[in-house]
Formats: structure tokens, sequence, C-alpha cells
């Protein structure tokens, strides 16, 4: 059974050696690149490229692009392929980490809006809306 983050940080933590660590969690340790994880998580949303691309705002070309390794995505820019895919928060936490971004975080106003809006369903424009009356950056 694979372990979660905070358990495995905990053992990170206590481990002595390094090799031990890798050793003893290789089964816990991601192994899939970003490429694969966004596919994944695409494949069970049950809609197509074209939808996602009208839903995130973003170009077909783009989409194809970015899920064949060639573009990586900016940080908005991935936050708006999850709102478009209506990805959970938690697929959106493992997409942004697996792409080398910070989480979205509670403390900080504007992720608490973006994070309100994928909890809640909400499409792009409603979550952007929502940005501009709190006073806060749109995602692109």
């Amino acid at each position: 059974m694979k372990k979660d983050r905070e358990t495995l940080e905990s053992e990170l933590r206590s481990a002595k050696r390094i090799e031990d660590y890798l050793t003893v969690n290789r089964d816990s340790l991601r192994d899939e690149s970003f490429e694969e994880l966004i596919a994944r998580t695409f494949r069970g949303k049950g809609i197509t490229k074209a939808e996602l691309s009208r839903r995130s705002n973003s170009s077909t070309v783009y989409i194809h692009q970015v899920f064949a390794g060639r573009r990586c995505p900016s940080r908005d820019k991935l936050l708006c392929l999850c709102i478009g895919m209506s990805a959970e928060l938690d697929e959106t936490q493992e997409l942004l980490l697996a792409a080398g971004y910070a989480p979205l975080r509670a403390d900080f106003p504007r992720d608490v809006v973006i994070m309100h809006g994928l909890i809640r369903w909400k499409s792009l424009e409603q979550i952007n809306d929502k940005l501009s009356e709190t006073q806060l950056e749109q995602l692109d």
C-alpha cells in the first residue's frame, strides 16, 4: 500500500541513510511523468480535447503540445486546464506538484478563490469573475 505524503515526509526526517529510505519506500514514490499524469487525469473526465480547449480558454494545438510533452504550461495555465477538465482539488494539487509548481494554499487569498472554485465545480469564467471582484489577478 502506498504511503501518503505526510508519512513519507516523517520517515524522511528520521531516515539515517537516504539509500535505505529509497529502498523501503520504492512503491510509494512517484514514478509517473507529468505528461502521463495529466493524460490519465484527463481520460477519467469523459470530455474531448476540443471541450477542454473551450473550457480552459486554450487552443487545441496548445493542449496537444502539453499532453505530448512539447510545452510546459505555466502554473496559471495548468490551473486553467485543471478547471477546464473539472479536476478535483487533490488532482489539481498533484498535477501542480508533478509539473514542479507550488500547490494551492489555503492561506493565499488568490489560491483560496481558485480552490473554492475547484471545490464548487465553477467554470474558469466564474472563477475569474470572483478573482476580479476580490481585486485579485485573474487566471490566463
